[in-house]
C-alpha cells in the first residue's frame, strides 16, 4: 500500500479533515493528500514550522527525563493539527477544521501510523 493511500484514507474518515502528510523533521514531505476545499491551506509551510516546534520538544522531554513524545496538537482558531511521530526522522501529520472531529481525528493517525511505519 503507498502512502498516498494511507493519507487518504485518514482524510476520508476523519469528518473536517482537510489535508494529511508523512513528514520528516528536515521538514520535508514524504507525500501528501490534501482534499480540494483546502488549496488556500499552506500545509507545506505550516508543517515546516510544527516540525521545528516538534525538534524542540522531543530534545525539552529528552533533557527534563519525561519520556519519548508521541503525539503533540496545535489548536489555533482555524485548523486543528495533530501530529504523530512514527520513527526519530518521520511523523504523520493531520490538518482538520476547527470544528472537525478531534478525538476521531487523533484515532486514526493512531492506528494508521504502525502501517505507515511498515513501510519507510
Amino acid at each position: 500500500m503507498s502512502f498516498r493511500t494511507h493519507l487518504e484514507a485518514v482524510v476520508n474518515q476523519v469528518d473536517g479533515a482537510l489535508a494529511c502528510s508523512v513528514m520528516g523533521f528536515d521538514g520535508i514531505s514524504v507525500d501528501t493528500f490534501q482534499k480540494d476545499e483546502a488549496t488556500e491551506l499552506d500545509v507545506t509551510g505550516t508543517w515546516v514550522e510544527y516540525a521545528n516546534l516538534l525538534t524542540q520538544l522531543r530534545n525539552a522531554a529528552e533533557s527534563l527525563k519525561t519520556g519519548t513524545v508521541t503525539e503533540v496538537s496545535v489548536n489555533s482558531e482555524k485548523v486543528l493539527t495533530v501530529m504523530r511521530l512514527l520513527t526519530p526522522e518521520y511523523f504523520l501529520v493531520l490538518a482538520m477544521r476547527a470544528d472537525g472531529n478531534f478525538g476521531k481525528g487523533r484515532y486514526v493517525l493512531r492506528v494508521t501510523a504502525p502501517n505507515v511505519k511498515a513501510e519507510l
